[in-house]
């Protein structure tokens, strides 16, 4: 097996691991963090009912920056249209991704931005 196969697959099993303890409901909706090389998406998620509430996307950030940066400013974003929508406690997702660099930074971001995890 290639070592990206191998990489993947333990990110596979965090996020189940980290899916089975996480669950959005109405009152604390979840915030799932999905990582790609260029860029990131956030949504906040009600799991009861199965709908995304809030998204936002690194496109919606017109700067060019370090992606640590832009990861941060993603997250006022989205805990600026959270706040917006009456949503001010959510439950963190991390998705299998280990908390540290664009994460965790989004996850800072939210919280400056006013979101309660």
């Amino acid at each position: 097996m290639n070592k990206e196969k191998i990489k993947k697959d333990k990110r596979e099993r965090r996020k189940i691991r980290v899916r089975a303890k996480i669950k959005g409901t109405s009152e604390r909706p979840r915030l799932s963090v999905f990582r790609s090389n260029k860029g990131m998406f956030l949504q906040i998620i009600d799991d009861t009912k199965g709908y995304t509430l809030v998204s936002a996307y690194t496109k919606e950030i017109d700067k060019k920056d370090k992606k640590t940066a832009i990861s941060f400013e993603l997250g006022k974003l989205i805990a600026k249209k959270a706040i917006e929508k009456g949503i001010k406690k959510v439950v963190f997702d991390r998705n299998g991704y280990k908390y540290h660099g664009r994460v965790k930074a989004v996850a800072d971001g939210a919280r400056e931005g006013g979101l309660i995890f």
